[in-house]
């Protein structure tokens, strides 16, 4: 190593020519050097000139050093050499062109397209919007609109059913009838748009005011009706076409573009903490009912048998004035085999001698004679 200068500078004592100092002194041979200034730190052997440029101090390298070279025209990046970035070029179009104008006018074409074209479905409308503020409403079909984000469309099926339940789940509702009784009712409400740019834009939460215009509604509907009435099926009926009158002109009072389709009543019951009781009334009730539609039949029996049995005497009166005679003795023979016929008969002849002829006791074996003579 004597001789060689160390890139990484002196260490140890040693010099730049490797040797020693203190044995250079003590053998005499050579003269001493005069002293030269050393450096301040280790050279850095990726420098050009082992790390000193034109003799001057050391300095570290920079990330510009190590991936440049120098050239008449400046630095530049190695192409292709050790550790520089591969040769890499994006493909040309024909012509030698670049590819990127065609690319960005390819995008903006699609964009127009999507963003201007509009078709929406048979039950659907579209509320456009520009820059924020209604424009105009767009219905079924193929419609063009100014591109976003100048003009903007917002679809909504219009003629779609929506139903709201009131209340949600199996929660208790409970409302007073004419008579002072709480009934626990549950109802469905059916309703669709009717004017979409009031829907959008007159109402913050339509869902929500729909739902407390129904129980207002409902409410004053159910306070017009018995408790019995609440119960029946006419009752049930006069009540959901008055809430759904009263829904609809309270909802076109607030301009809301709502229909309300129809309103059915899902349940009617009794309070939990009384149903056990209903129970008892309502069975009471119907036994009491039953007993009443049993009598009313009964009696109705008998009225349409006196009236038959009227009308057969006045046809026989009528006879009976046309021919006295004929008609008394009709009558008299009707009468006796009537009579006589459910009663057992004896003829007896007169005159001291009594021939007997037991006419129930012939009736009686004149089946089992026909069946011995059939045999």
């Amino acid at each position: 190593m004597a001789g060689k200068r160390s890139p990484w500078g002196s260490d140890g004592g040693k010099g730049d020519d490797g040797g020693d100092e203190a044995g250079g002194a003590s053998g005499g041979e050579t003269p001493p050097e005069p002293p030269q200034e050393k450096p301040r730190g280790p050279r850095n052997p990726w420098l050009p000139g082992g790390g000193a440029e034109g003799g001057g101090g050391r300095r570290s390298a920079g990330i510009e050093d190590i991936f440049k070279t120098r050239g008449p025209e400046g630095p530049r990046r190695r192409p292709g050499g050790p550790g520089g970035p591969p040769n890499f070029r994006l493909p040309r179009a024909p012509g030698g062109r670049s590819w990127f104008p065609l690319a960005i006018a390819g995008i903006v074409a699609v964009w127009l397209v999507f963003s201007t074209f509009h078709q929406l479905g048979p039950k659907e409308q579209g509320i456009v919007t520009t820059f924020g503020k209604y424009s105009h409403t767009i219905n079924p079909g193929i419609s063009m609109t100014a591109p976003w984000p100048i003009q903007s469309v917002d679809v909504e099926p219009v003629s779609e059913i929506r139903l709201i339940q009131i209340p949600d789940g199996d929660a208790e509702n409970l409302m007073l009838t004419s008579d002072q009784n709480l009934v626990n009712l549950s109802y469905l409400v059916r309703w669709s748009i009717k004017d979409l740019k009031q829907f959008r834009f007159q109402l913050a939460e339509p869902e929500d005011t729909i739902r407390e215009v129904g129980e207002a509604a409902m409410r004053a509907s159910v306070a017009e009706q018995t408790l019995n009435r609440t119960f029946s099926g006419a009752g049930r009926a006069d009540i959901e076409s008055a809430v759904r009158e009263r829904m609809q002109s309270i909802l076109d009072a607030y301009r809301s573009g709502i229909l309300i389709q129809g309103v059915e009543i899902k349940k009617t019951d009794p309070p939990a903490q009384v149903e056990d009781a209903f129970k008892d009334v309502s069975a009471a009730q119907q036994d009491a009912q039953s007993a009443r539609n049993q009598a009313e039949a009964w009696a109705q029996q008998v009225l349409a048998g006196a009236q038959g049995s009227a009308t057969s005497f006045d046809k026989v009166y009528e006879q009976y004035k046309l021919a006295p005679e004929v008609t008394r003795r009709r009558l008299y023979y009707e009468t006796m085999e009537r009579v006589l016929s459910k009663n057992d008969k004896v003829i007896v002849e007169s005159n001291g001698v009594t021939p007997y002829l037991p006419l129930p006791e012939i009736k009686r074996t004149q089946p089992d004679t026909a069946k011995a003579g059939g045999q």
